[in-house]
Protein backbone atom coordinates (compact mmCIF):
# COMPACT_ATOMS: atom_id res chain seq x y z
CA UNK A 1 0.00 0.00 0.00
CA UNK A 2 1.23 3.80 -0.69
CA UNK A 3 1.83 6.27 1.23
CA UNK A 4 0.06 9.74 1.45
CA UNK A 5 3.42 10.88 0.13
CA UNK A 6 3.51 8.44 -2.54
CA UNK A 7 0.59 10.01 -4.66
CA UNK A 8 0.32 10.50 -8.68
CA UNK A 9 1.35 13.98 -8.83
CA UNK A 10 4.41 12.94 -10.76
CA UNK A 11 4.30 15.66 -13.36
CA UNK A 12 4.06 19.71 -12.57
CA UNK A 13 -0.09 20.44 -13.07
CA UNK A 14 1.22 23.61 -15.34
CA UNK A 15 3.41 21.25 -17.47
CA UNK A 16 3.24 22.00 -21.21
CA UNK A 17 3.68 18.91 -23.29
CA UNK A 18 4.47 18.73 -26.97
CA UNK A 19 3.03 16.83 -29.85
CA UNK A 20 6.72 15.26 -30.30
CA UNK A 21 6.72 13.72 -26.96
CA UNK A 22 4.71 11.27 -28.14
CA UNK A 23 7.76 9.44 -29.92
CA UNK A 24 9.07 9.50 -26.51
CA UNK A 25 6.29 7.25 -25.04
CA UNK A 26 7.43 3.70 -24.52
CA UNK A 27 6.19 1.17 -27.39
CA UNK A 28 4.60 -1.40 -24.48
CA UNK A 29 2.96 -0.31 -20.88
CA UNK A 30 1.63 -2.59 -18.59
CA UNK A 31 -1.91 -3.25 -18.27
CA UNK A 32 -4.31 -4.79 -15.75
CA UNK A 33 -7.51 -7.08 -17.04
CA UNK A 34 -9.92 -9.22 -15.08
CA UNK A 35 -10.40 -12.66 -16.71
CA UNK A 36 -13.39 -13.50 -14.07
CA UNK A 37 -12.14 -15.85 -11.53
CA UNK A 38 -11.17 -13.22 -8.51
CA UNK A 39 -7.82 -12.73 -10.19
CA UNK A 40 -5.94 -9.48 -12.03
CA UNK A 41 -3.51 -10.23 -14.52
CA UNK A 42 -0.89 -7.49 -15.87
CA UNK A 43 0.00 -7.75 -19.04
CA UNK A 44 2.27 -5.89 -21.45
CA UNK A 45 0.49 -4.21 -24.24
CA UNK A 46 1.25 -1.73 -27.02
CA UNK A 47 0.67 1.77 -26.56
CA UNK A 48 -1.71 3.19 -28.16
CA UNK A 49 -1.51 6.23 -30.80
CA UNK A 50 -4.41 8.90 -31.23
CA UNK A 51 -5.87 9.36 -34.23
CA UNK A 52 -8.24 11.90 -35.28
CA UNK A 53 -10.71 13.20 -32.20
CA UNK A 54 -8.25 11.51 -29.85
CA UNK A 55 -6.21 11.74 -27.48
CA UNK A 56 -3.36 9.21 -25.45
CA UNK A 57 -3.56 10.21 -21.39
CA UNK A 58 -0.98 9.34 -18.73
CA UNK A 59 -2.44 7.74 -16.25
CA UNK A 60 -1.81 9.14 -12.77
CA UNK A 61 -5.13 7.60 -10.79
CA UNK A 62 -7.46 5.15 -11.50
CA UNK A 63 -10.18 4.34 -8.77
CA UNK A 64 -12.12 0.62 -8.45
CA UNK A 65 -16.00 1.08 -8.96
CA UNK A 66 -18.44 -1.49 -6.84
CA UNK A 67 -19.84 -2.01 -10.37
CA UNK A 68 -16.45 -4.02 -11.54
CA UNK A 69 -16.59 -6.33 -8.28
CA UNK A 70 -20.38 -7.25 -8.80
CA UNK A 71 -20.14 -7.84 -12.84
CA UNK A 72 -16.73 -8.37 -13.64
CA UNK A 73 -14.03 -9.44 -11.29
CA UNK A 74 -15.48 -12.63 -9.47
CA UNK A 75 -17.51 -13.59 -12.57
CA UNK A 76 -18.22 -11.91 -15.86
CA UNK A 77 -21.77 -11.68 -15.02
CA UNK A 78 -22.68 -8.35 -16.91
CA UNK A 79 -24.80 -8.25 -20.01
CA UNK A 80 -25.71 -5.67 -22.27
CA UNK A 81 -24.15 -2.31 -21.17
CA UNK A 82 -22.26 -4.55 -18.33
CA UNK A 83 -20.74 -6.88 -20.71
CA UNK A 84 -17.25 -7.26 -20.55
CA UNK A 85 -15.21 -7.71 -23.44
CA UNK A 86 -11.75 -8.97 -22.03
CA UNK A 87 -10.06 -5.46 -22.66
CA UNK A 88 -8.04 -3.17 -20.24
CA UNK A 89 -10.19 -2.82 -16.84
CA UNK A 90 -10.95 0.17 -15.08
CA UNK A 91 -13.21 3.34 -16.16
CA UNK A 92 -12.33 5.72 -13.15
CA UNK A 93 -9.31 7.24 -14.85
CA UNK A 94 -7.78 10.35 -14.59
CA UNK A 95 -4.50 11.73 -15.93
CA UNK A 96 -2.16 14.25 -18.18
CA UNK A 97 -2.65 14.60 -22.03
CA UNK A 98 0.59 13.76 -23.32
CA UNK A 99 -0.59 13.58 -27.10
CA UNK A 100 -3.50 14.62 -29.07
CA UNK A 101 -4.69 13.03 -32.80
CA UNK A 102 -6.34 15.66 -35.16
CA UNK A 103 -9.35 17.55 -35.03
CA UNK A 104 -9.36 17.91 -31.77
CA UNK A 105 -10.77 21.23 -30.61
CA UNK A 106 -10.58 22.02 -27.00
CA UNK A 107 -7.84 19.41 -25.44
CA UNK A 108 -4.44 19.50 -25.94
CA UNK A 109 -1.15 18.14 -24.58
CA UNK A 110 -0.35 19.36 -20.86
CA UNK A 111 -4.15 19.36 -20.43
CA UNK A 112 -4.89 17.52 -16.56
CA UNK A 113 -8.29 15.96 -17.50
CA UNK A 114 -10.99 13.40 -16.32
CA UNK A 115 -12.14 11.11 -18.47
CA UNK A 116 -16.20 10.23 -18.75
CA UNK A 117 -16.64 6.66 -18.44
CA UNK A 118 -18.87 5.52 -21.57
CA UNK A 119 -18.12 6.52 -24.86
CA UNK A 120 -21.20 6.92 -26.80
CA UNK A 121 -21.74 7.91 -30.03
CA UNK A 122 -22.49 11.65 -29.42
CA UNK A 123 -25.65 11.98 -32.00
CA UNK A 124 -28.40 10.60 -30.15
CA UNK A 125 -31.14 12.72 -27.61
CA UNK A 126 -28.96 11.03 -24.53
CA UNK A 127 -25.65 11.76 -26.30
CA UNK A 128 -27.06 15.67 -27.14
CA UNK A 129 -28.31 15.84 -23.59
CA UNK A 130 -24.58 14.65 -22.04
CA UNK A 131 -26.24 11.57 -20.85
CA UNK A 132 -23.94 9.20 -22.61
CA UNK A 133 -24.13 6.51 -20.14
CA UNK A 134 -28.12 5.93 -22.04
CA UNK A 135 -26.93 6.39 -25.55
CA UNK A 136 -28.93 4.64 -27.86
CA UNK A 137 -26.62 3.28 -29.96
CA UNK A 138 -25.62 -0.11 -29.72
CA UNK A 139 -22.59 0.18 -32.50
CA UNK A 140 -20.89 3.18 -31.23
CA UNK A 141 -21.76 2.72 -27.34
CA UNK A 142 -18.53 1.44 -25.77
CA UNK A 143 -18.15 1.66 -21.91
CA UNK A 144 -14.60 2.05 -20.83
CA UNK A 145 -12.79 -1.07 -19.23
CA UNK A 146 -16.12 -2.76 -20.35
CA UNK A 147 -16.18 -2.80 -24.32
CA UNK A 148 -12.75 -0.68 -24.80
CA UNK A 149 -9.52 -0.53 -23.43
CA UNK A 150 -10.02 1.54 -20.06
CA UNK A 151 -8.01 3.01 -17.08
CA UNK A 152 -6.05 0.35 -14.88
CA UNK A 153 -3.09 1.40 -17.35
CA UNK A 154 -0.10 3.63 -18.05
CA UNK A 155 -2.02 4.90 -20.66
CA UNK A 156 -4.97 5.48 -22.04
CA UNK A 157 -6.89 6.39 -25.66
CA UNK A 158 -9.82 8.22 -24.87
CA UNK A 159 -11.71 10.56 -27.29
CA UNK A 160 -12.20 13.88 -26.88
CA UNK A 161 -15.38 14.31 -26.31
CA UNK A 162 -15.04 12.14 -23.40
CA UNK A 163 -12.95 14.61 -21.25
CA UNK A 164 -13.91 17.02 -18.49
CA UNK A 165 -11.25 19.21 -17.31
CA UNK A 166 -9.26 19.24 -14.52
CA UNK A 167 -8.91 21.78 -12.45
CA UNK A 168 -4.99 22.52 -10.77
CA UNK A 169 -6.48 22.71 -7.38
CA UNK A 170 -7.65 19.33 -7.58
CA UNK A 171 -5.61 16.52 -7.41
CA UNK A 172 -5.91 13.45 -9.35
CA UNK A 173 -7.28 11.19 -7.00
CA UNK A 174 -9.96 13.68 -6.60
CA UNK A 175 -10.22 13.72 -10.58
CA UNK A 176 -10.63 9.59 -10.37
CA UNK A 177 -13.42 9.61 -8.11
CA UNK A 178 -15.27 12.18 -10.01
CA UNK A 179 -15.57 10.29 -12.81
CA UNK A 180 -17.86 8.07 -11.69
CA UNK A 181 -18.66 7.78 -7.62
CA UNK A 182 -18.90 11.71 -7.21
CA UNK A 183 -20.65 12.35 -10.49
CA UNK A 184 -22.76 9.27 -9.67
CA UNK A 185 -23.56 10.89 -6.28
CA UNK A 186 -24.35 14.16 -7.59
CA UNK A 187 -26.77 13.59 -10.21
CA UNK A 188 -28.64 11.34 -7.39
CA UNK A 189 -28.50 14.13 -5.05
CA UNK A 190 -29.61 16.55 -7.58
CA UNK A 191 -32.95 14.51 -8.51
CA UNK A 192 -34.05 14.73 -4.85
CA UNK A 193 -33.05 18.11 -3.49
CA UNK A 194 -31.22 18.90 -0.72
CA UNK A 195 -31.39 21.70 1.99
CA UNK A 196 -31.20 22.71 5.82
CA UNK A 197 -34.07 21.59 6.44
CA UNK A 198 -33.51 17.61 5.65
CA UNK A 199 -32.93 14.47 7.70
CA UNK A 200 -31.10 12.18 5.32
CA UNK A 201 -30.94 8.39 5.34
CA UNK A 202 -27.58 6.95 3.18
CA UNK A 203 -28.25 2.90 2.98
CA UNK A 204 -25.30 1.48 1.94
CA UNK A 205 -21.23 3.13 2.54
CA UNK A 206 -19.48 2.32 -0.07
CA UNK A 207 -17.87 4.90 -2.19
CA UNK A 208 -20.81 6.39 -3.66
CA UNK A 209 -22.80 5.90 -0.12
CA UNK A 210 -19.53 8.15 1.22
CA UNK A 211 -19.41 10.18 -1.44
CA UNK A 212 -23.55 10.86 -1.05
CA UNK A 213 -22.67 11.82 2.56
CA UNK A 214 -19.66 14.47 1.59
CA UNK A 215 -21.80 16.19 -0.86
CA UNK A 216 -25.18 15.99 1.17
CA UNK A 217 -23.12 17.81 3.90
CA UNK A 218 -22.26 20.77 1.74
CA UNK A 219 -25.70 20.89 0.54
CA UNK A 220 -26.77 21.52 3.87
CA UNK A 221 -28.34 18.99 5.01
CA UNK A 222 -29.11 19.11 8.87
CA UNK A 223 -28.44 15.26 9.51
CA UNK A 224 -26.93 12.72 7.61
CA UNK A 225 -27.92 8.71 8.86
CA UNK A 226 -25.60 6.21 7.84
CA UNK A 227 -25.95 2.30 7.40
CA UNK A 228 -23.74 -0.30 6.37
CA UNK A 229 -23.13 -4.01 7.49
CA UNK A 230 -19.25 -3.47 7.65
CA UNK A 231 -18.01 -1.90 10.86
CA UNK A 232 -14.70 -0.53 8.70
CA UNK A 233 -17.16 1.47 6.68
CA UNK A 234 -19.55 3.05 9.74
CA UNK A 235 -16.14 4.04 11.08
CA UNK A 236 -14.86 5.71 8.25
CA UNK A 237 -18.12 7.84 7.46
CA UNK A 238 -18.29 8.51 11.71
CA UNK A 239 -14.49 9.70 11.48
CA UNK A 240 -14.31 11.69 8.24
CA UNK A 241 -17.99 13.19 9.72
CA UNK A 242 -19.70 11.96 6.38
CA UNK A 243 -22.55 10.93 9.02
CA UNK A 244 -23.59 12.16 12.15
CA UNK A 245 -24.81 8.30 13.06
CA UNK A 246 -23.89 5.33 11.39
CA UNK A 247 -26.24 2.05 12.18
CA UNK A 248 -25.22 -1.63 11.94
CA UNK A 249 -27.46 -2.73 9.23
CA UNK A 250 -30.26 -4.93 10.92
CA UNK A 251 -34.13 -5.31 10.99
CA UNK A 252 -34.42 -3.02 13.97
CA UNK A 253 -33.29 -0.19 11.35
CA UNK A 254 -36.45 1.73 10.73
CA UNK A 255 -37.30 1.59 14.09
CA UNK A 256 -34.27 3.29 14.91
CA UNK A 257 -34.28 6.01 12.46
CA UNK A 258 -37.77 7.32 13.13
CA UNK A 259 -36.45 7.16 16.47
CA UNK A 260 -33.71 9.54 15.27
CA UNK A 261 -35.96 11.79 13.89
CA UNK A 262 -38.34 12.20 16.33
CA UNK A 263 -40.62 9.63 15.07
CA UNK A 264 -41.35 11.33 11.80
CA UNK A 265 -38.82 9.71 9.48
CA UNK A 266 -36.05 11.11 7.05
CA UNK A 267 -36.94 13.77 4.11
CA UNK A 268 -34.72 12.10 1.83
CA UNK A 269 -33.14 8.66 1.38
CA UNK A 270 -30.27 7.37 -0.44
CA UNK A 271 -29.99 4.28 -1.50
CA UNK A 272 -26.97 2.93 -2.77
CA UNK A 273 -26.76 -0.67 -1.28
CA UNK A 274 -28.78 -2.79 -3.86
CA UNK A 275 -29.77 -4.75 -0.91
CA UNK A 276 -33.57 -5.85 -0.30
CA UNK A 277 -33.65 -5.24 3.43
CA UNK A 278 -31.67 -1.72 2.99
CA UNK A 279 -34.31 -0.87 -0.11
CA UNK A 280 -37.08 -1.39 1.95
CA UNK A 281 -35.70 0.26 4.90
CA UNK A 282 -34.53 3.56 2.56
CA UNK A 283 -38.50 3.47 1.63
CA UNK A 284 -39.92 2.90 4.93
CA UNK A 285 -37.63 4.89 6.92
CA UNK A 286 -38.64 7.84 4.67
CA UNK A 287 -41.62 10.43 6.14
CA UNK A 288 -45.04 11.85 4.52
CA UNK A 289 -43.84 13.65 1.23
CA UNK A 290 -40.23 12.96 1.27
CA UNK A 291 -37.80 11.44 -1.58
CA UNK A 292 -36.08 8.55 -2.26
CA UNK A 293 -33.74 8.33 -5.02
CA UNK A 294 -31.94 4.31 -5.81
CA UNK A 295 -28.49 4.13 -7.06
CA UNK A 296 -27.02 0.76 -5.74
CA UNK A 297 -27.34 -1.63 -9.29
CA UNK A 298 -28.66 -5.58 -9.16
CA UNK A 299 -31.03 -6.76 -6.02
CA UNK A 300 -34.54 -6.83 -6.03
CA UNK A 301 -37.01 -4.84 -3.01
CA UNK A 302 -40.21 -5.62 -1.57
CA UNK A 303 -42.71 -3.03 -0.81
CA UNK A 304 -46.37 -2.61 -0.16
CA UNK A 305 -47.39 0.16 -2.74
CA UNK A 306 -50.39 1.92 -0.85
CA UNK A 307 -48.91 2.00 3.00
CA UNK A 308 -45.30 2.82 2.01
CA UNK A 309 -45.85 5.14 -0.91
CA UNK A 310 -48.86 6.21 -1.91
CA UNK A 311 -50.56 7.00 1.38
CA UNK A 312 -47.33 8.98 2.54
CA UNK A 313 -47.24 10.30 -1.27
CA UNK A 314 -43.54 9.89 -1.68
CA UNK A 315 -41.97 9.47 -4.27
CA UNK A 316 -38.82 7.11 -5.38
CA UNK A 317 -36.28 8.25 -7.87
CA UNK A 318 -33.73 6.08 -10.70
CA UNK A 319 -30.65 7.43 -10.80
CA UNK A 320 -27.70 6.43 -13.76
CA UNK A 321 -24.71 7.41 -13.63
CA UNK A 322 -24.59 11.37 -14.17
CA UNK A 323 -24.41 13.65 -17.46
CA UNK A 324 -20.95 15.17 -18.53
CA UNK A 325 -22.50 18.64 -17.96
CA UNK A 326 -23.58 17.64 -14.26
CA UNK A 327 -19.67 16.16 -14.12
CA UNK A 328 -18.52 19.75 -15.43
CA UNK A 329 -20.78 21.27 -12.77
CA UNK A 330 -20.06 18.98 -9.77
CA UNK A 331 -16.16 20.43 -10.83
CA UNK A 332 -17.09 23.35 -10.37
CA UNK A 333 -18.63 23.56 -7.00
CA UNK A 334 -15.58 21.06 -5.63
CA UNK A 335 -13.09 24.24 -6.00
CA UNK A 336 -15.52 26.46 -4.94
CA UNK A 337 -16.16 24.08 -1.87
CA UNK A 338 -12.55 23.49 -1.27
CA UNK A 339 -13.89 19.89 -1.27
CA UNK A 340 -11.06 16.91 -1.98
CA UNK A 341 -12.97 13.73 -2.78
CA UNK A 342 -9.83 11.69 -2.59
CA UNK A 343 -10.74 12.31 1.36
CA UNK A 344 -12.38 8.41 1.38
CA UNK A 345 -9.26 6.98 -0.16
CA UNK A 346 -8.39 4.37 2.35
CA UNK A 347 -5.94 2.56 -0.14
CA UNK A 348 -3.64 3.12 -2.49
CA UNK A 349 -1.74 0.90 -4.91
CA UNK A 350 0.94 0.45 -7.32
CA UNK A 351 -0.31 -0.95 -11.11
CA UNK A 352 1.72 -3.97 -10.04
CA UNK A 353 0.03 -4.98 -7.11
CA UNK A 354 -3.59 -3.99 -9.11
CA UNK A 355 -4.34 -7.44 -7.75
CA UNK A 356 -4.44 -6.77 -4.18
CA UNK A 357 -6.39 -4.05 -4.61
CA UNK A 358 -9.16 -5.98 -6.21
CA UNK A 359 -9.19 -8.35 -3.70
CA UNK A 360 -9.47 -5.65 -1.06
CA UNK A 361 -12.47 -3.84 -2.76
CA UNK A 362 -14.00 -7.05 -3.12
CA UNK A 363 -14.01 -7.34 0.85
CA UNK A 364 -15.82 -4.40 1.47
CA UNK A 365 -13.42 -4.07 4.55
CA UNK A 366 -12.49 -0.18 2.86
CA UNK A 367 -13.52 2.95 1.79
CA UNK A 368 -12.19 3.94 -2.13
CA UNK A 369 -9.01 2.01 -3.21
CA UNK A 370 -7.03 3.58 -5.92
CA UNK A 371 -4.59 2.16 -8.65
CA UNK A 372 -1.83 5.05 -9.03
CA UNK A 373 0.40 3.29 -12.46
CA UNK A 374 3.29 5.85 -11.99
CA UNK A 375 4.07 5.15 -8.34
CA UNK A 376 6.50 2.67 -7.37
Amino acid sequence: MLTDDETTDSLPRTATLKNKELEEVQETMRAAFLPGNSTVEIREVPVPRPSHGEVLIAVRASTICGSDIRAIYHEHLGKGPEGYQGVIAGHEPSGIIVAAGPGCRRFKPGDRVIVYHISGCGVCNDCRRGYMISCTSAEYRRAYGWQRDGGMAEYLLAEEKDLIHLPDSLTYLDGALIACGFGTAYEALQKIGIDGGHAVLITGLGPVGLAAGVLCRKLGAETIIGVDISSERRELALNLGICDVAIAAGTDNVAKIRELTRGNGVERAVECSANAEARSTAIRATRKWGKIVMVGEGGTVTFNPSPDIIHDQKTIYGSWVTSTWLMEDLVERLVRWELHPEDIVTHRFALDRAGEAYSLMASGRCGKVAVCPTAE
